[in-house]
């Protein structure tokens, strides 16, 4: 500075001189008298020095003021300039998005969170508030327009409030928003700044967090949380208990908070389940137990309780939560049914014995009756009505003695759950049925026909699928129809690692909307035919479930009806 001042005051003197020289020079010509002529020259020369003199002194003075002014303005700019580099810095660090309203000329500026927060680009934003409240949700507006105002026409010195905001994909945030106003030397309100801060996430928790103490505090299952540790072999102090609880042991929350739920266990309670509860609590595992529990009026009820270790975001343990449900009645009901089950037991166990003596003493009596309607066979009878009576006393006898055999292999078939099994040739089998059956198929002289092509060996009980298929075959003879010629069909195949039997005939069916929960009854009966015992069904059903499989039926009246018969064919 002082070298420019140097330069300005060199520069007027040469001028100067200059001038002065050129003025003698032009004087000379004029004036005659040298002495009037050097005097005048001298006070020339003097002028210009003294003002050169007096010119530096002002400039210099000046120049002291302007340093003085320029090294203020120089601080100004460095403060203003570290201020701005904190603002920003302070910015990042909060992430908040900072705005600044000069409320006179409704003139509005955004840092660059409005676009690292909620997606706007510079050219989006807007530069007045009419911008700022068209983001504000619409249920929000209103509302908030009315506190922000409200604020302003009051002069108070800070304010906030939540609302949501919405980013530049149309969707929203809710945010909390923080202002505080300037003013003039008169008072008057002339700016705000504020700083918006994304609380999303915090209000989705706090969302969550309310629905899940409504949940629990609505929950029909009694719930204790606890602190993390314990003392003295005790389950940790109580912090938190639902009203579900305090309905069920009687106690109101003054009564429980900080004191351990050892309290409620009752000289009967089960000391080896406390003992597994306690060594979880230890290991930090979560627990189920069954114990009894006593009331605040001390009446004892059971109940079944969880206790879950709750961690924190260090993986620290933070809580016990124990979820609680009485279950007296069901423990009653318990007791009920293993009662109820010994009976059973012990009563099917009377049955089966009461059945093996009814069919061992009734045996001897038939066999006495067959041996002697056999020696009445051989002696002539001439009253035909004897005769007659006779014939229906033999065939009732037979027919009894066949239904003794049936009960017998029912319970010889519910008292021997396993079986053995073989590989067993199909078309053996049916020889042997066949055998049996002969007279009766040369007699009505049946179409049957056979396919075993797919699946030839069955892994099975010989005399099993023997007795099945001798009692199917029985069936379809007996209920043909007698309009139409009887046809038998008898298909294998398989399905996975399940061999298939299919068995069908066209006789005169039965209605499955009437019967089909009874079809495989005991003592059922489809059809007015006098030698029907109920039994057939039943013990073929019996005998394919002790061999592993299934048996379905499908009925039309008057169409026939197929037999579907499903076993595991491998080992």
């Amino acid at each position: 500075m002082k070298s420019k001042t140097n330069q300005v005051i060199i520069t007027y003197i040469l001028i100067s001189m200059f001038v002065a020289i050129v003025s003698h020079k032009i004087l000379i010509q004029y004036i005659s008298d040298e002495n009037s002529q050097l005097y005048t020259f001298t006070k020339d020369i003097l002028f210009v020095f003294v003002t050169g003199i007096i010119f530096k002194l002002v400039l210099s003075k000046n120049d002291s003021r302007n340093i003085t002014i320029f090294e203020k303005l120089k601080n100004s700019n460095d403060e203003i300039k570290e201020s701005n580099e904190k603002y920003d810095i302070v910015a990042k660090a909060t992430s908040d998005t900072i705005w600044d309203w000069k409320i006179q000329d409704d003139s509005f500026s955004w840092n660059k969170g409005i676009e690292s927060v909620f997606g706007y680009t510079q050219d989006q934003v807007g530069d007045n508030s009419t911008w700022w409240f068209d983001k504000i949700h619409p249920e929000d507006s209103i509302k908030m327009s009315i506190r922000l105002y409200s604020f302003i026409e009051q002069k108070t010195e800070k304010w906030q409030d939540q609302y949501r905001f919405r980013c530049s994909d149309n969707t929203y945030k809710y945010v909390l928003d923080r202002g505080f106003l300037l003013t003039d030397e008169n008072g008057k309100v002339i700016r705000m700044i504020g700083a918006i801060q994304d609380i999303t996430k915090q209000k989705e928790e706090e969302q969550r967090l309310k629905l899940l103490e409504t949940v629990i505090t609505q929950s029909k299952d009694s719930i204790i949380i606890t602190e993390a540790t314990s003392v003295d072999g005790k389950i940790p102090n109580i912090i938190y208990l639902n009203p579900a609880f305090s309905s069920m042991s009687g106690y109101d929350v003054d009564d429980l908070i900080g004191k351990t739920p050892n309290i409620f266990n009752s000289p009967n309670s089960d000391t080896n389940e406390l003992q597994k509860l306690l060594l979880a609590i230890e290991n930090r595992e979560e627990c189920l137990i069954e114990t009894i529990s006593l009331t605040k009026n001390k009446e004892e009820y059971w109940v079944r309780f969880s206790m879950i270790p709750i961690y924190n975001s260090e993986n620290e343990l933070s809580h016990w939560i124990s979820i609680q449900r009485e279950i007296t009645e069901e423990k009653k009901q318990e007791k009920e049914k293993e009662q109820l089950i010994r009976e059973l037991t012990q009563n099917n166990k009377d049955l089966k014995q009461f059945s093996y003596i009814t069919s061992h003493n009734l045996r001897a009596p038939l066999s006495n009756l067959t041996g002697l309607l056999n020696l009445i066979e051989d002696i002539p009878i001439e009253d035909q009505e004897l005769k007659e009576i006779l014939d229906g006393f033999n065939k009732s006898t037979h027919l009894l003695n066949d239904t003794i055999n049936d009960l017998v292999k029912v319970i010889i078939i519910k008292d021997n759950p396993s079986i053995q099994k073989e590989a067993v040739l199909i078309k053996e089998i049916f020889e042997n049925v066949f055998s049996q059956l002969s007279f009766q198929i040369d007699l009505y002289k049946p179409i049957i026909k056979l396919n075993f092509d797919k699946v030839s060996v069955l892994n099975i009980n010989k005399a099993y699928i023997e007795s099945i298929l001798l009692n199917l075959l029985t069936n379809s003879i007996k209920y043909k129809s007698a309009n139409k010629k009887l046809k038998i069909t008898i298909t294998t195949n398989e399905v996975d690692d399940h061999a298939v039997l299919v068995f069908q005939d066209n006789g005169i069916g039965i209605d499955l909307e009437r019967h089909r929960d009874k079809v495989f009854g005991l003592y059922q009966r489809f059809h007015n035919y006098p030698d029907s015992k109920g039994l057939g069904l039943y013990l073929v059903k019996s005998q394919v479930e002790t061999m592993g499989g299934t048996i379905n039926i499908e009925s039309k009246v008057n169409i026939g009806t197929t037999f579907t018969l499903t076993f595991k064919n491998k080992q």
